[in-house]
């Protein structure tokens, strides 16, 4: 399990995030979860916006649960922003270097301590600067290869509507942000019904990917959005 003063480091940051989301738009939230989650599931989403860790979050703690966060290690150079994730026992993920391997041990660590992890199965965010829904980009292994290391349950996670808070240059992204709290966008966050992912880390992450991608349809209607 994991020692009290890091749980209460992720309660306490997840509040926060929580707190700040309702202020820059709408937030729904759909469900096709029927049972209680055993402890240690794994929680995948689709990545399209620097927004969406927020939305997702915050969707998630609607059903009371605040999972481990993988991110990028970039976000631990960010001073404050740093210091608050090391608090609250988030995982950075080093990608594309010798240490990126280091994550998936956290995370299983995390896992077999009774621990929710949330991940992104692109590894990455898109290079476009629309900010239209759009369906997830091929998914890396590493969430097949967590899932076949641990046995833990997959939950797909959809969701859209954050590009509209945040997406394109850094001066729109910034642009969005400052005016999300006037134009309150609709963001939708859909879970899927949990599974198992085959053995095999090919068909895995294709199962992983295609589960999301059925989540994100879902959520990019509820937003008005026409997914091909």
């Amino acid at each position: 399990m994991l020692r009290p003063p890091l749980r209460r480091g992720i309660l306490v940051f997840s509040r926060a995030v929580i707190a700040l989301t309702p202020l820059f738009g709408r937030l729904t939230v759909t469900s096709e979860i029927k049972l209680r989650l055993p402890a240690g599931s794994i929680f995948v989403a689709n990545h399209d916006s620097l927004a969406d860790p927020a939305v997702v979050m915050a969707a998630l703690h609607r059903f009371e649960l605040d999972p481990v966060v993988m991110a990028t290690a970039g976000l631990w150079r960010i001073p404050l922003l740093g210091r608050a994730l090391t608090r609250a026992g988030h995982i950075p993920v080093h990608r594309r270097t010798a240490h990126a391997a280091l994550a998936l041990d956290a995370a299983a660590e995390a896992l077999a301590g009774g621990r929710h992890v949330l991940l992104y199965g692109e590894g990455g965010l898109p290079r476009r600067r629309d900010a239209a829904a759009t369906a997830p980009e091929p998914f890396r292994t590493g969430l097949a290869r967590l899932a076949q290391t641990t046995g833990a349950l997959v939950v797909p996670v959809g969701h859209a509507g954050a590009r509209r808070i945040a997406s394109g240059s850094a001066a729109k992204q910034l642009a969005g942000t400052l005016t999300a709290p006037v134009r309150r966008p609709h963001c939708h966050v859909h879970l899927g019904a949990p599974l198992r992912l085959p053995a095999e880390t090919e068909r895995g992450t294709t199962a992983a990917r295609l589960a999301v991608t059925t989540a994100w349809r879902t959520a990019a209607r509820a937003v008005g959005e026409h997914p091909r």
